[in-house]
């Protein structure tokens, strides 16, 4: 007699299921976490700001440690089915979104240790950059991308640069150092290297200013270089993300297996893990 197929369901099923739904959102039932999710995120980072008031916190602070609580215990029920339903789930926890799921309910359980500690749930706002994924807003994820690879590349270019300024606010400190002397503020070199920090950035505090006319004249071309000295970084990355933009397109999927994301269009295996999208 031939044996009927099982209608039951497997357990690589179930964590296939549980995994569309906790780490897509092409169906009903994932974008419909995803969005509970965000509103229990939103609520949770307001019950932080709300309990660090003084009032509040003398009137409501039971109301507010009941609540963090039960967010907490959601957040880390959530991220132990993530680390369930993925089949390398050390990639994930080492990944972005890995480690930003973990700083959301790490500051909670670290309060019985460190007190105060609970401010730190704020790190939860970083996940509220689901919204891009979830609404399919893959372009601003793109984007978003986009920015962090030509940082990446830019950090030789920028390193560089920034080795040039801090040697120019160096000698300009100490030039003005010369110039003013303790009579006017600038009582030692380091608090020359300050104060040309802040106005080559175009800060200007004001705790510091120079009274003679050559210590003005140092300080307005300082003033003058500090404007062409934002420029030069924000060109550098500018260009770096132009590169970025035009290697390739995203795919929208995550990876079954360490739930990373950003893949070519056209991928068919993940490029961090190697297994089949």
């Amino acid at each position: 007699m031939k044996q009927q197929p099982s209608t039951e369901p497997t357990a690589s099923s179930w964590r296939s299921r549980l995994h569309e739904i906790i780490f897509e959102s092409n169906s009903d039932a994932g974008k419909a976490f995803d969005v509970t999710l965000l509103a229990f995120i939103i609520i949770s980072i307001v019950v932080v700001m709300l309990d660090s008031v003084a009032e509040l916190h003398a009137r409501y602070g039971r109301i507010f440690l009941i609540l963090e609580w039960f967010f907490t215990g959601v957040f880390t029920i959530e991220y132990l089915l993530r680390l369930i339903c993925i089949r390398k789930p050390w990639k994930y926890m080492f990944s972005v979104l890995g480690i930003i799921d973990l700083l959301a309910i790490v500051p909670s359980y670290l309060s019985f240790v460190y007190i105060g500690s609970q401010s730190l749930l704020v790190f939860r706002a970083l996940r509220l950059l689901r919204v891009f994924r979830i609404f399919r807003l893959v372009h601003f994820l793109s984007e978003m991308r986009f920015l962090s690879v030509a940082i990446l590349n830019s950090i030789r270019k920028i390193s560089i640069f920034i080795l040039f300024v801090l040697s120019a606010v160096v000698i300009l400190g100490s030039i003005i150092y010369l110039v003013e002397g303790p009579s006017n503020g600038f009582t030692s070199i380091p608090q020359s290297v300050y104060w040309a920090i802040v106005t080559i950035t175009t800060v200007g505090y004001g705790d510091i200013a120079p009274a003679t006319p050559l210590g003005k004249f140092i300080a307005s071309f300082i003033m003058l270089l500090g404007y062409g000295i934002i420029a030069v970084p924000t060109g550098i990355v500018t260009t770096e993300m132009a590169l970025a933009a035009k290697s390739h397109k995203p795919h929208t999927d995550a990876c079954p297996s360490c739930g990373r994301e950003g893949h070519d269009h056209d991928a068919r295996f993940c490029k961090y893990c190697g297994a089949q999208l």
